[in-house]
């Protein structure tokens, strides 16, 4: 077996061997990708049912489809996306050639979390591949089902010279760490993106690090119960809460919050039954560290629906909290499970105020039937994406960037942001060797009219870039 170093200077080889450059190649290896997707389809939709339980339904929307829409998108727009870029030249450059070209940065690390094992490898696989670079692949060992696929699988279905799958947990991370990439992307905690950034620092090496934090969802007074319930409910409880995007906490008035727990013990039996545990629509948590750390959650405020759980079966019901008190655990972390806090607030200004005296978010949602309150929330916070009156769709359209601001993350992908994120644009002017006299204003000794003649070239620049 290879050891890491090993590895490491097979695929440098590879890169500097130029072998990921060309078109077709990043060509051949995503449809690779695109015929793993499709062969092993049932195998992996296994893997996702036993790590987490999800139904052939989530694992179809939220994993298999979107890595291949990603496939197939950067496919189509591959030769596109590699096209030198011109950019508009000033008075001194106007006979050269001027572009930027995005250049792969070479031999490139993707750390993978559990929460969405497959969607969290190829989505950013997709863009380091299209933009020419080598990968290492570093799975989440929590997600033991998909782990196994991703090292014994997809191998057969890339180059082995170019990409590999490193194995292991955090001491096997620690050691990939340690070494010098060119590039270093990362989905996981803050805490451990902190980490992550630390070692890339001791090599200058650029980070994108996709993290999570605590989403804040305000419903306005002006809104359908129902509505907002079902909408609230769905992206709340897929895949069991364990998504980055998930809003972490309802922020609303005290009435809104009367009419609003009805309605939400309403959605939870409508898509889950009354005995949420024999649903095969509802998922499980990833393993019984993360179960009992949710199950201490279950003691702050009051439960106002849900609230069982199972240990052995890693269940905790869909569950609602209320009297909530912003000092307590589940308020402080991210949750990341089925359980929602409901935090009461007077005002939309106080709600905002609540949202910007902490650390931004990775997403906002706002609901309101006045398109006013909703863009006056967008106005007036931060955070890595916005929703108004909906969940996670964002997130479904590749032509939208993802990733989050100050402690959610830095970087962002999905589409061509995938792409860019991968590469270096390089900053590109061809001059002549000849018509050398035109040079003569720029060089000693200086006068005061060759310096109007620079000024006058400069200004130029100026008008040009407006």
């Amino acid at each position: 077996m290879d050891t890491i170093e090993d590895t490491m200077q097979r695929l440098r080889e590879a890169f500097s061997s130029g072998k990921t450059r060309p078109a077709e190649f990043r060509a051949a290896q995503l449809r690779s990708l695109g015929r793993f997707l499709r062969d092993n389809k049932p195998q992996l939709q296994d893997a996702l049912a036993r790590d987490l339980r999800k139904s052939a339904f989530e694992s179809e929307v939220s994993e298999i489809a979107i890595s291949q829409a990603e496939v197939d998108l950067a496919l189509r727009n591959l030769q596109a996306w590699m096209k030198d870029k011109s950019v508009r030249k000033n008075l001194a450059t106007q006979l050269d050639s001027a572009f930027i070209r995005r250049e792969p940065f070479g031999l490139v690390l993707i750390i993978v979390p559990w929460n969405y094992p497959l969607n969290l490898t190829l989505v950013p696989l997709v863009g380091a591949i299209a933009a020419g670079n080598c990968v290492v692949l570093k799975p989440s060992e929590t997600s033991k089902g998909m782990e196994k696929i991703l090292a014994e699988v997809l191998p057969r279905y890339l180059d082995p010279s170019c990409f590999a799958v490193v194995l292991g947990g955090p001491q096997e991370t620690g050691q990939l760490l340690e070494c010098r990439f060119d590039y270093i992307f990362f989905t996981g905690s803050p805490r451990v993106g902190k980490i992550v950034m630390a070692a890339a620092a001791k090599h200058l090496t650029p980070v994108t690090l996709e993290l999570g934090g605590k989403n804040p969802c305000y419903v306005d007074d002006d809104c359908d119960p129902q509505t907002v319930a079902n909408r609230v409910a769905w992206f709340r409880y897929f895949n069991t809460g364990q998504t980055c995007v998930a809003p972490d906490y309802v922020l609303c008035s005290p009435e809104m919050q009367e009419r609003l727990l009805p309605a939400l013990q309403s959605a939870i039996t409508r898509f889950y039954g009354d005995d949420p545990q024999t649903s095969p629509n509802l998922g499980r948590i990833i393993n019984q560290k993360h179960f009992k750390r949710l199950q201490g959650l279950l003691g702050c405020g009051r439960v106002a629906i849900g609230g069982q759980s199972d240990e052995r079966d890693c269940y905790i019901a869909p569950t609602v909290l209320v009297d909530v008190q912003e000092t307590e655990p589940v308020m402080q972390e991210e949750i990341f499970g089925p359980i929602l806090p409901l935090v009461t607030v007077r005002s939309l200004d106080e709600a905002i105020d609540f949202i910007n005296r902490r650390e931004k978010p990775l997403a906002l949602y706002a609901f309101s039937n006045s398109s006013q309150v909703v863009r006056q929330m967008l106005a007036r916070t931060s955070s890595g994406g916005f929703c108004g009156n909906d969940g996670f769709m964002h997130m479904t359209l590749p032509s939208l960037p993802f990733g989050g601001v100050g402690a959610s993350g830095m970087g962002q992908y999905h589409g061509k942001f995938s792409f860019d994120t991968f590469s270096h644009q390089r900053a590109c002017l061809l001059r002549s060797p000849r018509m050398e006299k035109i040079n003569d204003f720029r060089y000693p000794p200086y006068t005061p009219r060759n310096l109007r003649v620079l000024l006058m070239a400069m200004e130029e620049c100026r008008c040009t870039l407006l």
